[in-house]
């Protein structure tokens, strides 16, 4: 069985000399193979306008593939032709590739390359032609994951309504098949799509390869995440058609998370190692992406762990053993650096990690963190348990408390950097919430405080001289001092994270998301000063809530793609989409189906009186409690919902078929006592 690993390139630019240092490493542990996701990140020469600013030269890429091969890797790139082909449509020039159309009959900005388009064989034959020497290995990927937007067009959709759908995708990758046939090529391609599309597994070609993907641990199958994680077994079907099957775990995290779910990743891999075995697999590849907001090193220790499955399959494989080695192999030994301690304190950190949009919506605004019925620090303990750096055991449980033990090992500098980005993270929740709770207290004050009939002038001349709004005051600019420390700290972690594998000249995500903050608490502090002139401005809309806070529990009873929409009716009486958050938060624990998780959810309300609803888009079920609408003074709560009452919206997701991810399931008025 082949074993392969991967790196996402298209997703982060690695710089060169750090790739061809580790290439001898991953031979030393035993893989044979290597695949490169590139879209945008090679330059193209018979398509020039494809490549970004900082793309790899060819000459570059031969370097890599050639050093690859000298160690006895091979390399197959991945280069996306139907899903994912947004590196093509951005080009204008290849813009009319796009499935996606306006009213008008214009190309969108955004989508997925149209199969059936007249001018799609000739680019990915381009395409082709310009990566055929990278495929020492003989083959090449074309991708075709997450195609959700087919049979979008009307020419897409005339053959699907004559031929089906499973024709249609099958007839795609025939064509796909015809081209790298005749480069002497074998055609890969990510197997999602035949979970929707199991009708088309005997229309495709016998010769190519299948690569099952799913990124949690399992039993038996791998599950189906719009199928309400669903078992499904495409082993049987591909062999029985003798497409080679491929069985492929992920070694790192998902969009914004600064450090892997080292337990989940370590058991996805054990998973993945005894399905390939049990189902004669013909490899296993460990895929790596979206490693922008990672040290490239915390991957690489899951690739070099996920080694001792064959180098020493005697061995124990429990989560610490098998992290001890990883984390031994990618940085040695030493005096001062044990690997078990590093191991205990990577998995440690599985308890404290940010996942999940619930989390990840606080980078974008600092708004949505307000609520009324708890403090801070107890809201935060619910969800993400109480901080501390564990340098002794891991817990038994991974949400148990944790206790700082001290330790006369030093951690391996990308983990320590990690770590203490992800304590930022930590204190910029507590920080923000904090100060909404902060203007809440300043609210219910101003509404004990006021003196009827009172001007403007003489209220706020009243309030800023009222020793406890001062002293509210006072606790708020304090604790902006104390966040604007801990921000630094943050940026020397981002830059540390960064710097180890990138290139210097360049800021990285998580440095620009620390920018975004600065801005933020910069405008914080100037609205703090403010307060202190006019205490009413707390009545108003503020950098950390809304005139009024829209909140509410959401309970993901049954994982899916759930996405719960807030709108508001405006003037014209159509509907405005205020907030938006997706419930998937790619953790085992949120991955089967059945669970029980609770989210807060709040959003800042500026107009009350205008009507409210609440939509349910995607597939499946939530559950909706606690719901009011408060600008802390006053709370609001629906007519006809008894505060002890949910509500489900949605109903079960679909066990078979193509998913409709964009449809509206469920839509709840709320009606608020005037």
């Amino acid at each position: 069985m082949l074993r392969a690993f991967q790196w996402d390139l298209a997703r982060q630019v690695e710089r060169l000399d750090v790739l061809l240092k580790l290439l001898p490493r991953y031979a030393d542990w035993g893989y044979n193979e290597l695949y490169l996701h590139l879209e945008d990140a090679v330059e193209y020469p018979s398509l020039p306008t494809v490549a970004r600013a900082d793309a790899y030269s060819h000459r570059q890429l031969h370097r890599l593939v050639n050093t690859a091969e000298r160690h006895g890797i091979r390399t197959v790139p991945i280069v996306n032709l139907l899903g994912h082909t947004q590196y093509l449509i951005k080009a204008p020039a290849l813009r009319d590739l796009n499935e996606l159309r306006a009213p008008d009959g214009s190309p969108l900005e955004r989508g997925q390359i149209c199969p059936l388009h007249a001018d799609t064989l000739a680019v990915a034959e381009k395409l082709l032609h310009d990566t055929a020497p990278f495929c020492t290995a003989g083959k090449v990927h074309v991708g075709l994951d997450e195609s959700f937007h087919l049979g979008k067009c009307p020419r897409c959709r005339a053959e699907i309504a004559d031929r089906g759908l499973a024709a249609h995708f099958a007839g795609h990758v025939n064509r796909l098949h015809t081209l790298t046939s005749s480069r002497g090529l074998q055609l890969g391609l990510w197997a999602d799509m035949l979970n929707f599309i199991p009708s088309a597994i005997p229309l495709l070609p016998r010769d190519i390869a299948a690569y099952d993907w799913y990124y949690y641990p399992f039993t038996r199958h791998p599950r189906v995440e719009l199928f309400n994680f669903a078992e499904s077994d495409l082993a049987t079907p591909l062999a029985k058609h003798g497409i080679d099957y491929w069985g492929c775990p992920m070694n790192g995290a998902f969009r914004y998370e600064p450090l892997p779910l080292f337990r989940d990743r370590l058991a996805n891999l054990r998973s993945w190692w005894k399905r390939c075995h049990d189902t004669n697999a013909a490899g296993f590849l460990v895929t790596s992406w979206e490693a922008y907001r990672l040290a490239l090193e915390t991957t690489t220790v899951v690739d070099a762990a996920a080694a001792s499955l064959w180098l020493n399959p005697k061995k124990s494989t429990d989560d610490e053993t098998l992290l001890t080695a990883g984390f031994e192999r990618v940085f040695g030994k030493g005096k001062k650096l044990s690997a078990r301690h590093a191991a205990r304190t990577a998995l440690a950190a599985d308890a404290r990690a940010f996942t999940g949009y619930a989390r990840w919506e606080i980078n974008d605004r600092w708004d949505l963190r307000a609520a009324t019925t708890r403090s801070p620090a107890s809201r935060l303990r619910t969800s993400t348990g109480h901080w501390s750096l564990v340098t002794g055991h891991s817990p038994s449980s991974p949400s148990a408390p944790f206790t700082l033990h001290p330790s006369p090992f030093t951690l391996p500098r990308p983990l320590a950097s990690s770590l203490a980005f992800l304590a930022y993270l930590e204190s910029r929740d507590t920080f923000v919430a904090r100060a909404a709770d902060g203007i809440f207290a300043l609210r219910r004050t101003l509404a004990s405080s006021a003196r009827p009939n009172s001007q403007l002038s003489t209220l706020n001349s009243q309030l800023g001289s009222s020793p406890l709004i001062r002293l509210r005051l006072d606790d708020l600019t304090r604790d902006a001092r104390v966040f604007a420390r801990q921000l630094a700290t943050g940026r020397r972690a981002a830059r540390a994270m960064w710097l180890r594998t990138r290139d210097a000249k360049v800021r990285g995500q998580n440095e620009l998301i620390l920018d975004a903050d600065a801005a933020r608490l910069a405008t914080w502090r100037t609205f703090l000063r403010s307060l202190r002139r006019r205490p009413d401005l707390a009545l108003d809309t503020t950098p950390v809530c809304g005139r009024w806070q829209l909140v509410f529990t959401v309970e993901n009873i049954a994982p899916a793609l759930q996405k719960i929409v807030v709108e508001q009716q405006q003037p014209d009486r159509t509907w405005r989409e205020l907030r938006a958050r997706h419930t998937i938060e790619f953790r085992s624990e949120a991955a089967q189906p059945r669970a029980n998780i609770s989210r807060l959810f709040s959003t800042p309300i500026d107009d009350p009186s205008r009507p409210l609803r609440l939509s349910l888009r995607g597939l499946g079920q939530v559950a909706i409690r606690d719901l009011a609408l408060t600008n802390c003074v006053t709370t609001l709560r629906p007519a006809a919902w008894p505060r002890t009452t949910k509500k489900i919206l949605g109903h079960p997701a679909p066990t078979r078929g193509f998913p409709d991810i964009t449809r509206t399931l469920a839509t709840l008025p709320l009606r608020f006592p005037r």
